[in-house]
């Protein structure tokens, strides 16, 4: 298989894998409420962080794995498709009625594995040529591409029933598997044992500036997935479908946008999109949870998306620029650690804000955050440019 077509598989593969996920987002409150939750905002917090928390303990694992094998694809179809057992089992455990927390244990098996197939396909898009910018930038839109028509599908789906967005996740996570198996593996073939694949990360501390964007950037989206979604319903009254469409209006220009940005930033450099971003990106967050009105917290969602965009596959070709080809898959394992750790982050924290002093202030610590990271690296990309110290920078 050619690379071109191979970038294209892979990134259906990411796509596939965003858009199943992101099916359950815009109506969490009547999905927990299908699978035995007594509570909206708390039950909702604890089902996104059970999912993402899975994340964290198993990325690594998964890329260790892949770096130490030299392979890839099987491990992809693996988590797949234990992903999709993962989403079945929770379709059918209102019918066998188990506890609430049991159903946290099923989420957390379903998230153990999907992680799996994302960071992985991830990784085979940093095996490639072409430009790691071109490259993270089909990854990209490939995420973005999930998640902006995951919000509206999902939305509908919700409209049938609580636990038909489940079953349709299920079923796009075994697409994902069969899309996988017609790639060609292209993993360096130099097999150093785990130990070894995890000091080759460790001996690269500068991996830790695109992590914490990584972590800020997956923050925001934790928020908006929780908070945001239940702000929409409750302070402007959306259905789930109506919820959906708000969030595409951030999604679908984070889609549409985020190849050229890649290969933008393989001609101008990585900090200006990061750094000038990630601090527009913050205080367009604000400005959502300060809008007054439905149709300004829209305009904002959009601007929020264009300068997501502009941020994402920058620092993701960042992780590439700063591994070596026989780290990539421990690296980009790192990268989805942070960016899982900062996702549940932003469930936990956001939903924990919102609750207790509301959500206007949520928005505030969330956009705050984010500004504050962009404020404290930049200093080290500057560095990094006067030292010619790390590619494309």
């Amino acid at each position: 298989m050619s690379e071109r077509r191979a970038r294209g598989a892979l990134a259906g593969v990411v796509f596939l894998v965003l858009l199943a996920q992101v099916l359950l987002y815009p109506g969490i409150d009547t999905l927990v409420a299908a699978l035995g939750a007594t509570t909206d905002l708390r039950a909702s917090m604890w089902f996104l962080a059970a999912e993402f928390g899975a994340f964290v303990l198993c990325a690594g694992v998964w890329g260790l794995a892949s770096d130490a094998t030299g392979r890839r694809v099987p491990y992809i179809v693996a988590g797949a498709l234990g992903g999709a057992a993962g989403y079945a089992a929770l379709l059918v455990a209102p019918r066998l009625g188990p506890a609430f927390p049991t159903v946290l244990g099923l989420r957390i098996a379903q998230g153990a594995m999907t992680i799996g197939a994302f960071s992985l396909a991830m990784t085979m898009l940093m095996d490639l040529g072409g430009g790691h910018g071109r490259n993270m930038g089909a990854a990209g839109i490939a995420i973005g591409s999930g998640t902006a028509l995951g919000a509206p599908l999902g939305g509908q789906l919700y409209e049938i029933g609580p636990l038909v967005p489940v079953a349709g996740a299920s079923v796009l996570l075994t697409c994902s598997a069969v899309l996988a198996v017609t790639v060609t593996d292209r993993a360096p073939t130099d097999r150093r044992g785990l130990g070894a694949a995890v000091e080759s990360v460790t001996a690269r501390p500068r991996l830790v500036v695109p992590y914490a964007y990584g972590f800020i950037d997956r923050f925001t989206a934790g928020f908006f997935a929780l908070v945001g979604t239940l702000y929409f319903r409750t302070a402007f009254g959306l259905s789930p479908g109506a919820t959906g469409i708000v969030l595409a209006l951030f999604f679908a220009p984070f889609a549409l946008l985020q190849y050229p940005f890649g290969v933008l930033s393989d001609r101008i450099g990585r900090t200006g999109p990061i750094v000038a971003g990630s601090a527009c990106y913050g205080v367009a967050v604000v400005g959502v949870g300060l809008a007054p009105r439905i149709e300004l917290v829209g305009l904002g969602m959009v601007v929020v998306g264009i300068i997501g965009a502009l941020m994402a596959p920058a620092t993701m070709a960042l992780v590439t620029d700063l591994a070596a080809p026989e780290e990539r898959g421990a690296a980009m394992a790192g990268f989805n650690i942070f960016g899982s750790v900062g996702f549940l982050a932003g469930v936990l924290i956001g939903g924990t804000v919102a609750e207790r002093a509301g959500y206007v202030t949520a928005f505030l610590v969330t956009g705050g955050i984010e500004i504050a990271i962009a404020a404290l690296t930049l200093p080290v990309f500057l560095h990094w440019r006067r030292r010619g110290a790390a590619p494309s920078a």
